[in-house]
């Protein structure tokens, strides 16, 4: 398309341009950022009130911002959402999805922050997130639910489920997202998106945190392109003095390695269940399957293994260190708050959570870390036949909201327990063992490279058969994003996606 002068863009004109395009016509002047801006928000305005994906509003600001816009950077004057976790933004609100947190107001940038505004990238909101980012799921006590734009009773899955919607929705191209256990990839699959989740180390989250979760988590982007989550990697990658961690640098620029030909891969991929208890959804299995012949007819090589790991590497090793992170959490918000934590500044299932880690100690939060070792070799050996691991992202379609939210007894019986000052006795019990199958079952095939580090990416290759997006995930070694991104490029290129758009005229 090309326009003869300058002048706003309609949205079905805004939404037929991923990011690095809308730079493009920035950069030649077809379009201004302040342009640009005033058609995400007056999208945002008309779709947020159905969709609760911007919790945070803040127009004006952006407005600033646009007229204010350092020379070059690779996305100048593209649209942009913040995830209200983890990134600080100075003079903005920050509540991480937590009532505690409603007078935090962030007095510095992140290291991140501010390589997305050299970038040229136009801020003007944040997007909801589960409490503190600790559930697979968008429904938040303080912000409420989240709706995906595909089926709005179902759930863009989380923590990144506010990002997800937006970009998904149109209201922009892309938009921060963060990952500990899966929360890029699962808002991808159940969105419609493409998702990556970076390698250790390879973007900082400083300089407030060096690691979080024993180095699961990782900050990148949700986009609808594959070259825009590549051309944002690389606006946002690279070291921070005092980082905890160290990777080597890219060969190449990622989005170079987007359109480059991956040669042939030797692909590896599973669809085994690794809860017992809860079987692989028949669509995430078709997904996969399809995958596998598209892969085939692509040239790779691929082959059917079993799982190379075992559960209680996820309901044990993973399960203590998410208990004592929430509790670190705790004490953080405690220090915030000038006082200690009380049940009512946080939800009930956080608090149950940091309880419960009071019940193990530091000697078994050690030893369960250095179990994440069994889990790096065995990965690491499955790396030395196969280039990449292919699963479900998911295994299960997108949820209903309130799907995964307490039954009344189970409240009740939380609440009993904790009014005896009981919930750090519960550290054996069968009702543990139950919580941490049943929660950490829908994340069991993301939370593997986060535990590994290795980079892994949500890929958009499926629609169930009542409209549904159901993602597919590709793992690599640790510091191996170039193979994701060259894949990634070819997979879009034999299976496009970008026009796949959700109805929003459906009724709640």
């Amino acid at each position: 398309m090309s326009l003869s002068v300058s002048r706003a863009l309609t949205f079905d004109e805004y939404t037929k341009h991923d990011a690095t395009a809308l730079a493009d016509l920035v950069r030649t002047g077809e379009v201004t950022p302040g342009e640009l801006l005033e058609t995400a928000i007056a999208r945002a305005e008309a779709v947020n009130p159905k969709l609760n994906a911007i919790v945070t509003p803040l127009y004006d600001m952006g407005r600033s911002i646009a007229t204010h816009l350092p020379q070059g950077g690779a996305f100048r004057g593209v649209p942009f959402l913040l995830k209200d976790l983890e990134l600080e933004w100075a003079g903005t609100p920050m509540k991480s999805g937590c009532r505690g947190y409603q007078n935090y107001v962030s007095t510095n940038d992140s290291e991140v922050i501010k390589r997305l505004k050299a970038a040229g990238l136009v801020f003007f909101g944040k997007t909801n997130t589960p409490e503190f980012g600790l559930t697979p799921y968008t429904e938040s006590k303080l912000y409420g639910p989240a709706r995906n734009p595909w089926k709005l009773t179902h759930s863009p899955g989380g923590s990144s489920g506010g990002s997800a919607v937006a970009v998904a929705a149109g209201i922009v191209p892309a938009a921060t997202a963060s990952d500990g256990g899966g929360s890029i990839r699962i808002p991808a699959s159940c969105c419609g998106l493409f998702g990556l989740k970076p390698s250790r180390a390879r973007v900082p989250i400083g300089p407030r945190f060096g690691e979080l979760w024993n180095g699961a988590v990782i900050g990148h982007a949700l986009t609808r392109t594959v070259r825009d989550s590549a051309g944002l990697l690389d606006s946002i990658a690279g070291p921070l003095v005092g980082d905890p961690y160290g990777i080597a640098p890219p060969e190449r620029p990622f989005v170079e390695e987007v359109g480059r030909e991956p040669g042939k891969l030797r692909i590896a991929f599973s669809t085994q269940s690794l809860m017992p208890s809860q079987t692989t959804d028949p669509e995430c299995v078709k997904a996969v399957r399809e995958t596998v012949t598209l892969l085939e007819s692509l040239g790779h090589a691929v082959e059917e293994i079993p799982l190379p790991y075992e559960k209680t590497l996820v309901t044990e090793a993973f399960f203590v260190n998410v208990l004592s992170e929430t509790a670190a959490t705790l004490r953080e918000l405690g220090e915030h708050l000038g006082r200690p934590v009380r049940r009512d500044d946080v939800e009930l299932n956080t608090w149950a959570q940091a309880r419960l880690a009071e019940g193990f100690s530091a000697t078994d939060l050690a030893y369960q870390k250095r179990r994440w070792n069994t889990l790096n070799r065995s990965m690491g050996q499955l790396h030395q036949t196969y280039d990449l691991f292919l699963t479900p992202t998911l295994p299960r379609p997108p949820i209903q909201i309130g799907t995964f939210q307490n039954k009344v007894s189970e409240q009740r019986l939380l609440k009993l327990v904790d009014a005896v000052n009981g919930l750090k006795y519960l550290k054996n019990s069968k009702i543990v063992e139950e919580l941490a199958e049943r929660s950490l079952g829908y994340i069991s095939f993301t939370v593997i490279t986060n535990m590994t580090g290795q980079p892994s990416m949500s890929v958009p290759l499926h629609w169930s058969a009542d409209g549904l997006p159901i993602g597919v995930m590709f793992a690599a070694k640790l510091g191996d994003e170039a193979t994701l991104f060259r894949l990634a490029g070819q997979l879009e290129q034999a299976r496009p996606w970008f026009n796949k758009r959700p109805d929003l005229s459906q009724p709640l």
